[in-house]
This record gives structure tokens, C-alpha cells and sequence, in this order.
């Protein structure tokens, strides 16, 4: 069955739909479109030109290209951009999976129509608008560099978020290779520097544990209510924080039962946690800062110990936070007493916050949860790529967070 006057070919598996569940796909080689309804009523001509209507908006208007989909970031990037309704994937690379389909690496995404997985010398790129790069660090630089200078691109490595190279040499064990592009990157913070954000077009995405920690500290470092001097940090991530790839130190007997600290005094984030703060300041802040893996597969908390500044109390420092976030989508300030957990932000783009007095007089105990897949990662870098591409920065994100 055809309607030839749209040049679409409507199929029907089961012979018949009641609601119009449509899927669009391009098939490349013969450049024909392919639209695909299921269900079990009967076929009428009223459905049938309501598909005719569909059809034509089902096209995606922004072709995007994802750079190393067999992680994990790059796993949740294509299951956020799935629903998006105005991002598509044209492109997908993986060096290892070269030539395999997703659901061959992901079978929780097996249902899904995506283009096969292609190493990066083979990827076109003349069929893509943006890029998200979930590569490994040291990497990306060079990619990067070599992409198309009409791509927006998303960086979710490390290699672009600090500003100094020589800090970035020193932390990563390894010169920057693209030091042109250093200076053009934008460290992509969302509720912080989305009017930066909007005209780049190189985002450094940030890190799980700097973004679970500067959300609450930089309106309190702004707004002079904390010292700058004695913050300690400790943060708990799930397993997934450390990669797919194969270590012992991540197999489940050595993760289960057990908390593993690790990187301590000389986590890679500790660069990116201190520029961060230290720009909110307009002075150099250091920090004590202790990372822990957790027997979970994906979460993030941070507790945070701060001194305030002199006559400043508790009050003032949920005060802060709650006009801070007020209008933001993303960033909740919970009622005063309630808890944080990770388990109420799993799979959602969403950071939950709450401030709490200290035992010590002067002091405030700040509690920042995330899931560090999505806002610590992948959500937060489609949040990016929304306000880039002028579109809305929760599109493609309303995703509730899974319980239980």
C-alpha cells in the first residue's frame, strides 16, 4: 500500500493499529522514508489520513552524531535522544564494535531502529548537524580537532574543562594536544553558564562529582556566606562512574559489600571542583575532597563540611539556595529537614539538595545527590546541546526519575 502523492510507504506489521504508534526511518541508499504503524483495530481511511499527516513531521530536524556509543555515557546518550523530538541519530561510532548494531552491545536498546556502529575513520559526517563525544580521556582531543568546524559538539572527556594546560598536563599525566581548541571551549555547567552555553560551539561537559558539588557551592561562594578555606567533600558514586571497561578493581567482588575510597588527594576531578569555585570566588579556593565507589550500578552523593562566614546561619545559607534554584527545572531545594537520597533521582536529570547545621557551632553540613549517568553526564550534555541548538534545555529530558 502506498500514498504516492507524500512519497511515504505505510506498512503494517500486524495488519492494523488503534493508536498511531508511528516510526520514521530513512533508508539511505534509495532515499525513501518509511513509515510503520502498529496495533490491532481495523484499518480505516480516517487513519489513514491522519498518518498521511503525520508523516511529514516525523523527520528530526537536528542530525546527531554520537562518538563512542558502547559506553556507558554514550548508552544513556541514545537512550535520552530516543524521545527526543527533534534530535535524531544518523551517526554512531564504537572502535571495538565497529560494524555491530547497539542492541548487539545493549540489549535493553535491541528494539530500537539505529544505524550500525562504524570506527571514526569510517563515520560521515557530512549526514550530521552536532556531535555528543563519550570518548576516553587523552583521546578526544585529537578527534575533536579534525571534526568539521560546522559541528556543535559535546564533549563529555575531561579534555576540555580545564583551562590551563599545564594543569591538564599535570593531572592527566599527558601534554594537551589541542590547546587552539582549549581556549575556545566553554565548561558547560548548565544553571551556571547556560548564556555562555548558547553561543559556543565546543561544550567541555562537566564531571559527575564537580557538578553534584559546585550546584550548592557556588551561590553560597558568590554570595559571600561561606569561608573559602576548610571545605571538605565527600563523595560516593555508583560503579558505573568508573567506565565500562574491563578492571579488576571494579569486578563485583571487590566492589560488593564493601565501600571502596579511592583517588584520594589526587582524584583528576579536583581540578575541575577547585576552577570552578575558585572563578565563583575571584580567588583560589583548595579543597579536601575523598571520592568512594559504592556497591550500586549508578548514583551520586556529595556531603559537603563548610564553615560560614560571621553572622551568617543556616537560614541563610537554605535561603540562598532555594532563590538560587526557584526557577530551575533540574535543581531542587527539598523542604527543610528532608534528606536527600539517590535512590529518588535514578535515571532522571535532576539534583536534589539540602543544607543542615552542624554539631560544630559555625559550621553547615550541604547534601547533593545526582544520577551520575544523566545530570552527571548524559542529561546535563543534552541539556547543553539544547540550548546550542536554540531548543528548550529540558527537551528530550522530562524523564521521571525510576522508583524502585
Amino acid at each position: 500500500m502506498s500514498a504516492a502523492s507524500i512519497n511515504y510507504t505505510i506498512c503494517f506489521d500486524r495488519g492494523c493499529f488503534t493508536k498511531y504508534e508511528l516510526k520514521y526511518s530513512k533508508v539511505k541508499k534509495l532515499n525513501q522514508k518509511k513509515l510503520t504503524m502498529r496495533g490491532s483495530a481495523a484499518v480505516t481511511p480516517r487513519s489513514l489520513e491522519i498518518a498521511k499527516i503525520a508523516a511529514p513531521n516525523l523527520q528530526k530536524q537536528v542530525r546527531i552524531g554520537v562518538l563512542g556509543a558502547s559506553g556507558y555515557t554514550g548508552a544513556e546518550i541514545i537512550r535520552l535522544l530516543l524521545n527526543h523530538p527533534y534530535f535524531g541519530i544518523t551517526t554512531m561510532t564504537a572502535e571495538r564494535k565497529a560494524g555491530e548494531y547497539i542492541g548487539s552491545v545493549f540489549p535493553h536498546l535491541i528494539t530500537q531502529d539505529l544505524p550500525k556502529m562504524v570506527a571514526i575513520k569510517d563515520a560521515d559526517f557530512s549526514d550530521v548537524d552536532a556531535v555528543f563525544c563519550c570518548l576516553p580521556h587523552g583521546t578526544t582531543q585529537d578527534i575533536i580537532r579534525d571534526l568539521p568546524k560546522s559541528l556543535k559538539i559535546v564533549d563529555l572527556s575531561a579534555d576540555f574543562r580545564l583551562r590551563n594546560i599545564s594543569e591538564y598536563e599535570e593531572w592527566y599525566g599527558q601534554p594537551h594536544r589541542a590547546p587552539e581548541l582549549q581556549q575556545e571551549a566553554v565548561y558547560g555547567l548548565t544553571e551556571i553558564s547556560r548564556d555562555e552555553i548558547k553561543n559556543a560551539r565546543l561544550v567541555a561537559n562537566p564531571g559527575c562529582y564537580p557538578t553534584s558539588i559546585q550546584l550548592p557551592l557556588v551561590p553560597l561562594i558568590k554570595a559571600n556566606l561561606i569561608e573559602f578555606k576548610n571545605i571538605i567533600i565527600d563523595s560516593k558514586s555508583g560503579v558505573s562512574g568508573a567506565g565500562r571497561a574491563a578492571k579488576e578493581a571494579n569486578l563485583y567482588t571487590e566492589i560488593a559489600e564493601g565501600i571502596h575510597s579511592y583517588g584520594i588527594t589526587r582524584h583528576r576531578h579536583v581540578p575541575e571542583i577547585e576552577q570552578g569555585l575558585s572563578d565563583a570566588a575571584d580567588s583560589e579556593i583548595t579543597v579536601s575532597f575523598t571520592p568512594h565507589l559504592m556497591p550500586m550500578s549508578r548514583g551520586m552523593q556529595s556531603t559537603i563540611y563548610v564553615e560560614m562566614a560571621p553572622g551568617v546561619a543556616v537560614e541563610d545559607l537554605y535561603h540562598q539556595l532555594k532563590i538560587s534554584y526557584e526557577d530551575e527545572e533540574f535543581v531542587e531545594v527539598l523542604k527543610k529537614g528532608v534528606v536527600p537520597h539517590t535512590r529518588n533521582v535514578r535515571g532522571s536529570n535532576y539534583c536534589l539538595m539540602n543544607v543542615f547545621p552542624d554539631r560544630i557551632s559555625g559550621r553547615a553540613i550541604i547534601i547533593s545527590v545526582i544520577d551520575n549517568l544523566v545530570k552527571g553526564a548524559s542529561g546535563q550534555a543534552l541539556q547543553n546541546l539544547n540550548i546550542m541548538m536554540g531548543f528548550s534545555e529540558n527537551t528530550g529530558l522530562h524523564y521521571q526519575p525510576l522508583f524502585p
